[in-house]
């Protein structure tokens, strides 16, 4: 079983398809790519037109969605993850490589892509920099958390708006607003909780850089895209803001 190995990148091949195998970081762009497919294309389809402001939410919300249930992981999975950051934790010891890095570039059976104990791996590695996701006690691991329960309705709710305006741009300027405040708040708090806690003293610059800044940026600049976009919404009464 993927959960019993020591490393749940090196299975068994489970009939034929367990027999093909992918990387977690190229199923992560397959997941997300189909449904800014399916966005921007429904778009073209039924108007002909395309909004970058449009396309620019509708990557974030497949980006968000397929973060969801990471975090969804987290919590189902958290026993495992607070043992799989000690394994990892030793690994990196052992052999001086990235474990985030080397997760992502593992090969996985296709029958295992969509595994809690696969993606529960996501945050044992990143745990190595930041050690919270290790600790249900500490801020970052529950504002996950909260995410990953509380936003996979309201991203698809406004994913469907903004790309159909099948729904009065009042009411999904309001649900965008509480949404995309949400996610501005949350990453702005984590970032202040990161360093009041001196988790970036074990860090070298280019570390901080990637994985604390560049890694967690989306979450902050996209939503003030969509409280920008939200608040015209309301504003305006209409979908101009989005090319309609």
């Amino acid at each position: 079983m993927l959960e019993d190995r020591a490393d749940p990148a090196q299975t068994e091949p489970d009939g034929r398809w367990g027999r093909l195998e992918v990387t977690p970081w190229s199923f992560t762009v397959l997941v997300v790519i189909i449904p800014i497919v399916g966005g921007i294309g429904g778009r073209y389809w039924l108007r002909g037109d395309f909004d970058v402001m449009h396309a620019l939410l509708i990557l974030f919300f497949s980006i968000n969605l397929w973060i969801c249930y990471w975090e969804i992981c987290l919590f189902l999975k958290r026993d495992y993850i607070e043992r799989r950051a000690k394994y990892w934790r030793r690994h990196q010891q052992e052999t001086g490589q990235m474990p985030t890095i080397e997760f992502l570039t593992g090969k996985v059976p296709l029958t295992k892509t969509l595994s809690p104990f696969l993606w529960a791996d996501v945050w044992a590695t990143y745990a190595q920099i930041d050690g919270s996701y290790a600790d249900r006690r500490t801020y970052g691991y529950n504002v996950d958390i909260g995410n990953g329960f509380l936003t996979p309705v309201s991203t698809l709710v406004l994913y469907a708006a903004f790309t159909f305006d099948f729904l009065p741009a009042l009411a999904a300027g309001i649900i965008g607003v509480i949404m995309f405040w949400q996610l501005t708040y949350g990453t702005s708090l984590y970032w202040v909780s990161f360093f009041l806690a001196k988790r970036h003293t074990q860090l070298s610059r280019r570390e901080i850089c990637i994985y604390v800044w560049s890694l967690n940026s989306p979450w902050l600049l996209f939503p003030l895209l969509g409280l920008y976009v939200s608040i015209r919404l309301i504003a305006d009464g209409d979908y101009s803001i989005l090319g309609y």
